[in-house]
């Protein structure tokens, strides 16, 4: 019977690893509601365009929060400390590989030599 009890405490244990469907309608609800944000922020011609592309990043990153929480469960529980460390570290390499190659892009942009154009009228004779 130990053995039954204990297989017992450890589905009850996953299974209280898992979000609830309020947690999963919530995630939901919100994914929705920043996904429209994002695509009537671009859509509608309301928001001036030199804010369309920080906006998109504002909802990319609170989309990518509710993600992380309510779909993957992460959190700052104890439990949850190695799978966040885990996440930040990789956020961190592709923050650095993002960056890094923008900066490589730029400087390559910047150092070439770009062609001379000729003007029209000299050749004009």
């Amino acid at each position: 019977m130990s053995s039954q009890h204990g297989h017992s405490d450890a589905h009850a244990h996953a299974h209280n690893a898992h979000g609830s469907l309020k947690s999963y309608t919530v995630g939901f609800a919100l994914s929705l509601i920043l996904t429209v944000l994002s695509f009537g922020c671009v859509m509608s011609g309301a928001v001036p365009q030199h804010l369309v592309v920080p906006g998109i990043v504002v909802f990319c990153i609170a989309q990518l929060l509710v993600q992380l929480v309510f779909f993957l469960h992460m959190s700052a529980a104890p439990g949850q400390r190695d799978n966040l460390s885990i996440g930040v570290f990789s956020l961190l390499i592709i923050a650095i590989v993002v960056v890094g190659s923008l900066w490589v892009m730029h400087n390559m942009n910047l150092y070439m030599m770009h062609p001379v154009m000729q003007s029209t009228s000299s050749s004009i004779g």
